[in-house]
């Protein structure tokens, strides 16, 4: 099961690349993580793959996620997209590989889905799951293929708790993984997470990624500054009763709040 092997805490890399990217990975890396989160979009995969192979860290100890561009799904070429980044990355094996965006329009995630398994049997890749995907995206994954994503990651803060996409994925046995978990940055400083962050003697940062952590949900956070990586994952230490679970659940604008999957596409 993914959850076993998946570290409980992500790095993100997002916009980051060159030399500032291979810096705040090591730095991510010193202070803990050992899941490092990219996608071939970002352009920064030899980057990071600079950082893994500085590290000095077993690469059995790390746990890497890199996910399929829109234009690789039009081409269809699913295989030779994963060993591109496999490439760039300097691994031969990847961790997981995940569809970046459904692109419902071009209508290709489904045969996308069926290759990346192939992808997964050929030995490329341990996990292969989505990202971004709805419920009705992700029943028709399972209906039309038989097999599970092992994950869906999702935009998700206390002001988008996404429960429909995370009902959908527990029903299903599909992990969720949240990206941007932090919010905006509106959210940071919302009284109601001020609140609590002073009263239990934390950060905000540390009180929204402890809910995310109470949701059963895996956080992609991304920061290049050392003190700020360590102060997130400090964060795996900090425990909220359910009453305060409960009054971050009621920062939630809706689903209509989220990012428009049905329509953004990016390729």
């Amino acid at each position: 099961m993914i959850r076993d092997d998946l570290p409980p805490m992500g790095l993100g890399t997002w916009p980051l690349v060159g030399a500032e990217a291979t810096e705040a990975v090591l730095a991510g890396i010193d202070a803990g993580y050992r899941q490092i989160d990219t996608a071939s979009i970002y352009g920064n995969e030899d980057a990071v793959g600079a950082a893994l192979a500085q590290s000095g860290v077993p690469r059995d100890d790390l746990f890497v996620t890199t996910k399929l561009r829109g234009n690789d799904q039009v081409s269809g070429d699913i295989r030779g997209a994963l060993e591109a980044s496999l490439d760039r990355l300097g691994l031969e094996r990847l961790d997981l590989y995940l569809i970046h965006w459904p692109l419902p329009r071009i209508d290709r995630y489904v045969a996308t889905f069926e290759a990346m398994l192939s992808c997964r049997d050929a030995g490329l890749v341990r996990y292969v799951g989505v990202s971004n995907f709805l419920g009705h995206h992700l029943r028709r994954v399972v209906a039309e293929t038989g097999a599970v994503p092992a994950v869906n990651q999702i935009q998700m803060d206390p002001s988008l708790t996404r429960t429909p996409v995370r009902e959908v994925n527990d029903e299903l046995g599909v992990l969720t993984q949240s990206w941007s978990p932090l919010g905006r940055g509106d959210v940071l400083g919302d009284p109601v997470v001020l609140e609590i962050a002073g009263r239990i003697g934390c950060s905000a940062a540390q009180v929204i990624l402890a809910w995310h952590r109470a949701k059963g949900v895996v956080p992609v956070v991304r920061s290049a500054d050392p003190a700020r990586q360590a102060e997130n994952l400090a964060a795996l230490s900090v425990t909220l009763t359910a009453p305060d679970v409960a009054a971050l659940d009621s920062l939630d604008r809706g689903e209509g709040a989220a990012r428009d999957v049905e329509r953004e596409e990016h390729f």
